[in-house]
């Protein structure tokens, strides 16, 4: 589930996780009759940490969820934060894969913060992505949860040429609940263990070749948005990939670890097929 994801009304706990569980099982039952066509990542209803746990152990252990999806805020928290601890430490305990969507940014309030009247997929969700990866690398959420492979769409946003910035001026601030181990070196070296980058949107060619300055080929993964985004838009940007890619990528095994390989390794604990 993209953007808002299944926790619609702030403080609602049991309506979302009603949603959710609908969800989830209703994606289990197509991923169950279509095994060779259709995954899932199970939604949870955080900010609710205790509906969010049960529903992970129900997803994992019934459902046959490949893994989770989570907003890059919930209601104004966002991902990094301590009141979330618990479930990112269940996350890393069984090892999941976590795809991590852009929704409205929000204040800690709730309330949205967009000050334009632009559309928020055109770039808003782009700072957002930036603004939860930063967070999950300097509150040490990174570093505490070394199993957790994090899925991050449209070519991490905002967020690459942030790198250097973030790594390298956060720590020298000596604020507190500031991973100070953080660097642009032991960045890049997480990006490259422990993240996965895909090309949903206008990733080609610039904004890939500037993600290309961070992490090898091995970490780009191919990404449609579909149905999200409508079928037209869906098949000029796949048209766009292919004009582009052996511009971008010119060895023909980076190519094909793009466009379907990377995928099948990240999923490999549950790709059958």
């Amino acid at each position: 589930m993209s953007s808002p994801g299944t926790h619609l009304t702030r403080g609602d706990d049991a309506a979302a996780r009603k949603l959710t569980r609908y969800c989830n099982e209703f994606s289990a039952e197509l991923k169950k009759r279509k095994p060779d066509q259709f995954g899932f990542y199970a939604s949870l209803p955080m900010p609710d940490v205790q509906g969010s746990l049960e529903e992970i152990s129900y997803a994992c252990d019934h459902l046959n969820a490949d893994g989770f999806v989570m907003m890059t805020n919930h209601h104004g928290i966002y991902l990094g934060d301590s009141e979330f601890d618990a479930v990112f430490d269940e996350l890393n305990r069984r090892k999941a894969i976590l795809f991590i969507h852009p929704t409205t940014p929000c204040m800690p309030s709730g309330d949205a913060a967009t000050p334009t009247r632009y559309p928020r997929p055109m770039f808003e969700f782009l700072f957002d992505t930036a603004r939860v990866v930063i967070n999950l690398f300097l509150t040490g959420t990174v570093r505490r949860c070394p199993d957790i492979t994090f899925h991050i769409p449209h070519v991490g946003g905002a967020f690459p040429p942030l790198i250097n910035r973030f790594a390298s001026v956060g720590p020298l601030q000596k604020v507190d609940g500031i991973d100070q181990g953080v660097n642009p070196g032991w960045v890049r070296e997480r990006l490259n263990q422990q993240f996965y980058f895909d090309a949903a949107g206008w990733a080609f060619p610039e904004q890939m070749r500037g993600l290309l300055e961070h992490v090898t080929a091995e970490r780009i993964l191919y990404g449609s948005d579909f149905p999200y985004t409508p079928l037209g838009p869906v098949v000029s940007l796949s048209r766009e990939l292919d004009e582009h890619l052996a511009s971008v990528f010119t060895d023909k095994k980076d190519q094909d670890m793009v466009c379907v390989g990377n995928a099948r390794r990240m999923l490999k604990a549950v790709y059958k097929h």
